[in-house]
């Protein structure tokens, strides 16, 4: 690539009917108003949601407190800066993430108090975990026992892929409208790259940046476990988030919920849970929850501990929209834009796994992107209805 890194508009919610206003419009209220419902929040705590469902319509960014216990990395990352701006007119993954940590804020998440550590969002999390739905899914699994294991692990990467159609904040905010499929459904398949970035041996390190809990992590856990068996690695490092977020993002607690509810099943979902409880004890599978997860910077602007996370891994992958979003930069990037050069920073080989709910991305060809706007306009690129793998082999910011 050239030395001039490619660059495009960074998005903002200015916009009225576009994607990101009405984000920030209707589906915060909304996610506000749900997460008010779902739990028995006592006054103080109803008081300041209410407070914050008119500041996110009606006022401006407010600082967090001086003693909150973040206050310091948030400063770091650009609150001083957008403080008193409106909502609308700062960087949309800015806002969209400094809403979320408000928000947590309000529901006394951080403390001291009674409700401190308490997830706003484990009713709809665990209400997936212990849907029929995932019943299904679960039983079916068990078909792929007697297949090829190459069959086997190509099938459970499509369904991490698809996964991402369980996100509970893009539910929420659905108007349950008639679908139309177009194709290609995959509108980006480097699936057999990313294959061989995998040693044949089977030592290798995955690192997988989760995004979604509950009917997502499930097939992201699944895919590990049967990479593990194989082997197709020898390790696995699983980044979550420190903290709720983005309704549905996976913490840990949501992986042990989601490990407890594989052991609860019979066949091959029970071995792959089974498996990937043992991995946990003896180091095969590793856990991280690095702060940087719920920052509202891409990660191009990753802190040196993460970055040599990365690097260290044979092959990293980001799954769903948001860290798609944070991967190539929140930008109006014209969709032909090369991923490579847009993820040239990244210190290892990396791979994103994403069904489309935002306006973000790369790397298509010219004729997918004249077949999809002819078919669809523009509703391809945020109705879920499509899907990408991309991967990146090379190492490093200067592409050796």
């Amino acid at each position: 690539m050239s030395d001039a890194a490619p660059t495009a508009p960074v998005i903002r919610a200015d916009e009225p009917g576009s994607f990101p206003h009405s984000t920030l419009a209707e589906r915060h209220p909304a996610i506000i108003r749900q997460v008010r419902d779902a739990l028995p929040y006592e006054p103080p705590q109803q008081r300041a949601l209410d407070a914050l469902l008119k500041n996110c319509t009606e006022g401006v960014i407010e600082p967090l407190p001086a003693d909150a216990p973040d206050h310091a990395r948030w400063v770091d990352w650009g609150m001083d800066t957008y403080a008193g701006r409106s909502w609308f007119d700062v960087p949309w993954l800015w806002s969209e993430s400094y809403f979320y940590r408000l928000l947590l804020g309000a529901v006394g998440y951080f403390g001291p108090g009674a409700w401190c550590g308490v997830d706003p969002f484990r009713p709809s999390k665990t209400g997936e975990l212990d849907s029929a739905e995932t019943d299904a899914e679960l039983s079916a699994l068990d078909a792929l026992r007697d297949r090829p294991a190459d069959e086997r692990v190509r099938a459970l990467l499509s369904g991490s892929l698809w996964g991402n159609r369980a996100d509970l904040s893009f539910q929420l905010s659905s108007q349950g409208g008639e679908r139309r499929e177009a194709a290609p459904d995959l509108v980006a398949d480097h699936s057999d790259l990313l294959w061989s970035l995998l040693p044949p041996d089977g030592t290798g390190t995955l690192c997988l940046v989760a995004d979604n809990a509950g009917r997502e992590l499930v097939p992201d856990l699944l895919l590990i476990a049967a990479l593990l068996t194989e082997p197709r690695i020898g390790r696995a490092v699983l980044h979550v988030k420190p903290d709720p977020y983005y309704v549905s993002d996976a913490t840990t607690a949501d992986v042990i919920d989601a490990l407890r509810r594989l052991r609860s099943a019979t066949g091959l979902a029970r071995e792959y849970g089974d498996t990937l409880w043992s991995a946990l004890g003896d180091g095969r599978l590793i856990l991280r929850a690095h702060p940087f997860s719920c920052s509202p910077l891409p990660y191009a602007d990753m802190p040196d501990d993460l970055r040599a996370d990365f690097a260290a891994a044979t092959l990293t992958v980001f799954k769903g929209d948001l860290n798609y979003r944070r991967l190539v930069g929140d930008r109006y990037w014209p969709p032909t834009t090369p991923f490579d050069e847009v993820t040239a920073y990244f210190p290892g080989p990396v791979a994103a796994l994403r069904t489309l709910k935002s306006e973000v991305i790369t790397g298509l060809s010219p004729s997918t992107e004249a077949a999809l706007n002819q078919a669809e306009g523009r509703k391809w690129l945020t109705g879920g209805t499509h899907a990408l793998i991309q991967v990146n082999p090379s190492h490093g910011p200067d592409g050796q």
